[in-house]
């Protein structure tokens, strides 16, 4: 993270990215024996949903919870009035299961809904191959899938879902095992859910119109239409529809869905979206350097402003601080420990900065920030105190550099509140760990693509990480040109632009407590993703010769080595196709 050299990652973080390696290697493991999926027209429309209770609304009725783990909870639920809950402790992963009863030789599809960090979902029994699948980390309903098939003699599959030793406790709804009735019965049936209530626009961008919605019970899904025809399906109850024009209005609808068919649409609202000028600052060059710069003293060369060298194009100013008001932020120059470096000259520098062609932006959080945006106040707070900071400095605008969690719905409500103020030359930038970029469903990805049309670049952090799966499925170790590049993939393939991807590492062995690599591997991984070539073990099946570039923890550290880091890596950005 930036600021990592401010203090050392703790043992705790240590212990978790060792397990999510492990963890990571044996999921891949069991989802490479996965048996294989199903034709198309495996699932005769005779199937059905085999598991009893599959909601919950019965309580724990026909499921086993391992050491009074689990109960149920009438919030948060994916459908219906309620939800399983279970919690795991350092000696219990929180296994919940229920046995059904189906067919030999028969194909199941096997899914739930779930919320938390590590959870899984599987079939043992099967008389073929037992299979399972898992998410790292859902903030929110992440449905979860896989598909089995029965031996010969098989006539009942005992399902499951648990969480990890010692984590926090996980949510499951909805469960289906899909296929051939068994003979063991089934639930009654849904009945098409009523149209939902509450339609109201948020957010309006030149490009972009945020909506939100009531919750139907029943529903497990929900559908938005725009001008009468069909425009997204959202699993929750809000959604932001993008690629519109400026200037120009819209008329939303909603519905809601489920297995039984679609409700009827909601009441319509309209919106107009801002005049154009929205989106990514367009000072920022097509292939950029970032880095930040320390408002601090920690052995590294103390800076002004005006000593970062030209190569970097966005200058991140580390960092603001949270306030006593939930979601707001502050900033004050540490003047004393920056050698007597006055306000007057730090808004100078900014300014002469900024005429040279390079955007300097406030970073929110690092390894000690504490700001929380978790609900509408909050989200406003966020906005409307980094807006105040723009002004009264001169930034360009924020990064998003939060590691205590963050709550995609009301990050992205700040966001393009903040957006909204600023206008189109907002510079919004995000410096996420790996683990926070493993899964689109995770917080930080889902916020990085809920704002996509705002965002200028996304700078994960490859270092303080340990291993991480790759978007192939496999384990690789931080400090290699494989690391940076398969894990960049994820992100590449997994809905940003290329433009809104850069590589972030240590300009130093100093800069962080693990991940540094030479400025040559950097360079290296850079033209393996833009141009095929460089590549280690892993070889990306197309290039991206968008990709934005890479950033750095930090300028400080990077003068306090010579400025070895920005000297090789600026002109190798800046000379990217």
């Amino acid at each position: 993270m930036p600021g990592t050299a401010r203090i050392r990652p703790s043992r705790h973080r240590r212990l978790l990215t060792t397990l999510l390696a492990v963890v990571a290697a044996a999921a891949a493991s069991t989802t490479a024996s996965a048996a294989p999926a199903p034709s198309p027209t495996a699932a005769a429309t005779a199937d059905v949903n085999v598991a009893r209770n599959a909601g919950y609304e019965s309580g724990l009725s026909g499921w086993t919870c391992s050491a009074g783990s689990g109960s149920t909870v009438t919030s948060p639920v994916h459908s219906g009035a309620a939800a399983l809950r279970a919690a795991p402790t350092a000696s219990d992963n929180a296994a919940c299961s229920q046995t059904v009863a189906v067919k030999p030789n028969a194909t199941y599809r096997l899914s739930a809904y779930v919320q938390g960090s590590y959870v899984y979902l599987g079939a043992s029994g099967t008389g073929t191959t037992d299979v399972s699948t898992w998410t790292p980390s859902a903030t929110g309903w992440q449905e979860l899938s896989t598909t089995f098939t029965t031996g010969p003699g098989t006539t009942s599959v005992t399902v499951y879902t648990h969480g990890w030793y010692g984590q926090p406790a996980y949510h499951a709804d909805d469960f289906s095992v899909l296929g051939p009735d068994g003979g063991g019965g089934t639930d009654p049936g849904p009945e098409v859910p009523a149209a939902p209530g509450g339609l109201a626009t948020g957010a309006v961008t030149a490009s972009s119109v945020a909506l939100s919605w009531n919750p139907v019970p029943g529903a497990t899904g929900y559908t938005v239409y725009r001008d009468g025809a069909k425009d997204r399906a959202a699993s929750g109850t809000s959604a932001t529809v993008g690629g519109l024009s400026p200037s120009t209005a819209y008329r939303f609808q909603v519905s809601a869905t489920n297995a039984a068919g679609e409700s009827a649409r909601s009441a319509q609202v309209t919106a107009t979206t801002a005049p154009s000028g929205g989106g990514t600052d367009p000072t920022v060059p097509r292939h950029a350097v970032t880095g930040y710069w320390q408002n601090f003293d920690n052995g590294a060369t103390v800076q002004k402003i005006s000593d970062v060298p030209g190569q970097y194009d966005i200058i991140a100013v580390a960092f603001a601080d949270a306030t006593t008001t939930p979601g707001a932020v502050t900033f004050r120059l540490d003047s004393a420990g920056l050698g007597g470096y006055t306000v007057e000259q730090f808004k100078a520098d900014i300014k002469a900065k900024q005429a040279a062609g390079t955007s300097v932006i406030i970073s929110v959080g690092g390894e000690k920030g504490t700001v929380s945006v978790n609900d509408a106040a909050s989200a406003a707070n966020f906005a409307s105190s980094v807006h105040a900071l723009m002004q009264q400095y001169g930034f360009d605008g924020v990064d998003i550099d939060l590691e205590n969690g963050l709550d995609p719905t009301y990050m992205t409500q700040a966001l393009r509140s903040l957006s909204q103020k600023a206008g189109g030359r907002l510079v919004l930038t995000m410096a996420p760990q790996t683990i926070d970029m493993q899964s689109t469903s995770g917080g930080y990805f889902r916020t990085a693509l809920n704002v996509k049309d705002i965002l200028t670049v996304v700078n994960m952090q490859y270092y303080n990480s340990g291993s991480m799966l790759g978007c192939d499925g496999k384990v690789y170790s931080q400090g290699s040109v494989d690391f940076l590049t398969a894990l960049a993939c994820i992100q590449l393939e997994g809905g940003l632009d290329p433009s809104q991807v850069g590589l972030g590492l240590p300009a130093s062995t100093r800069g962080a407590g693990s991940g540094y690599v030479a400025p040559s591997v950097v360079n290296a991984a850079l033209d393996c993703l833009t141009k095929g070539t460089g590549c280690g073990s892993f070889k990306p099946a197309k290039t991206y010769p968008g990709l934005r570039g890479a950033m750095t923890w930090s300028t400080n550290w990077d003068a306090a080595n010579g400025n070895a880091w920005s000297s090789a890596v600026g002109p190798h950005v800046h000379g990217l196709p």
